[in-house]
């Protein structure tokens, strides 16, 4: 008899049978991880060992102090003053430490804030290339993914094409700036006119459309750019944060939604997020000890130069080989375009000579691939002259 899974996760199996099918089936999932003569830009993970920072600050706050070190933990108060005076201190923003949730990263923080304001049978509009979970966290909230794509090229919001999407059901817009897979951090005049946008279909509506502000890479900017949260332009925001990508500790999940000072009635927010969290288990939350260590870690950060530097050597390389690809403005990512228009295949090719890189389909770009820069600068030196066969066929 076969088994009868729910809808829900029928739905998330048909729209990820890419990904899964290159983590599970690809010559990337059947490699030797530790083939010393491998070189991965598959994910953001690190390919040197961990800050020596991160490290004692783990030793120094997994030591218990009390009967109750490890009791259950959920929004503790000296992690969330930990994030508040972060953000303040770097954005110049009154953010208050009771309008931190914490949460077991960035994943956590976008499924919950997601779940506390949607109901199934409401929309929410995600952009489009996209990190590729985006759409399973909004069918698993039971609400319907809307997709609406960037200006291809620029990699700009298309204003007319969200608004267009708006509809009476739509809950929720999700906005990943310093975005994944691009590298586009949205402008200023574009999260003003978004901002606007939203507002008039709020109040058309009668109900609030929350920006979901996925901030991930807000500090993997490069180039000295300014980064503006797109929480500071619409009051009805939550800024969803993950210190994995700064201290490039993807495994030890260490994140907060942080509720903007403009947002109209904080308070019964609050409750609502501590409610969804509790409904989701707990799990939501982040361990014990990252939580203590905390302030430690907030202003810690992985050589954001020195992945700038790498960038330029990648992207000179490639171009020179005769690769089309845009510069980044932030995140780990190359996006350049295929030699083959088949990127699947174009993958496989480079993966036959360990050159390990995430096939464009997968974010909704096919025939193109993506490059982390996580992978190091003895992978880089390996890896260019595989890129530089590939291009010639």
């Amino acid at each position: 008899m076969a088994h009868r899974l729910a809808g829900q996760i029928n739905r998330i199996l048909e729209n990820q049978t890419a990904l899964f099918a290159f983590f599970s089936a690809s010559s990337y999932a059947t490699r030797d991880p530790a083939d010393a003569d491998s070189a991965d830009f598959v994910a953001g993970n690190p390919q040197d060992m961990v800050l020596p920072e991160f490290v004692d600050a783990i030793r120094r706050w997994a030591i218990p102090q009390s009967p109750d070190w490890y009791a259950y933990k959920f929004n503790e108060p000296y992690a969330q003053a930990a994030a508040a005076e972060g953000l303040r201190r770097r954005r110049g923003i009154a953010f208050e430490d009771p309008d931190i949730t914490m949460t077991d990263g960035g994943f956590a923080g976008l499924m919950l804030a997601i779940r506390t304001v949607t109901d199934p049978g409401d929309e929410v509009i995600f952009l489009s290339p996209p990190w590729f979970f985006y759409e399973a966290i909004i069918i698993a909230a039971g609400a319907t993914p809307v997709r609406v794509r960037i200006t291809a090229g620029t990699w700009d919001l298309d204003l007319d094409a969200i608004e267009s999407a708006i509809t009476e059901r739509t809950s929720a817009i999700i906005v990943n700036s310093p975005n994944n897979p691009t590298g586009r951090i949205y402008p200023p005049e574009q999260l003003d006119a978004l901002a606007g946008i939203l507002a008039r279909a709020s109040e058309r509506n009668g109900r609030p459309i929350y920006l979901v502000s996925d901030e991930a890479y807000s500090r993997i900017v490069y180039d000295d750019r300014e980064f503006r949260s797109p929480t500071e332009f619409h009051p009805y925001s939550f800024l969803v944060y993950t210190y994995g990508k700064q201290l490039l500790t993807p495994g030890q999940r260490l994140g907060y939604i942080a509720l903007p000072p403009t947002m109209p009635d904080r308070e019964q927010m609050r409750q609502a997020l501590m409610v969804a969290q509790l409904a989701m288990g707990g799990h939501a939350a982040p361990n014990a000890v990252l939580q203590y260590a905390l302030a430690d870690l907030d202003e810690l950060s992985i050589d954001v130069k020195q992945l700038q530097a790498r960038r330029d050597r990648v992207v000179d390389a490639l171009r020179r080989f005769g690769y089309e690809l845009h510069s980044p403005e932030g995140t780990f990512y190359l996006l350049p375009r295929c030699p083959d228009p088949d990127d699947v295949a174009f993958t496989e090719r480079l993966a036959a000579e360990k050159v390990f890189v995430l096939p464009g389909t997968i974010v909704e770009m096919p025939g193109t691939f993506r490059i982390s820069l996580t992978g190091n600068d003895e992978m880089v030196e390996r890896a260019l002259p595989v890129f530089e066969r590939a291009a010639r066929g």
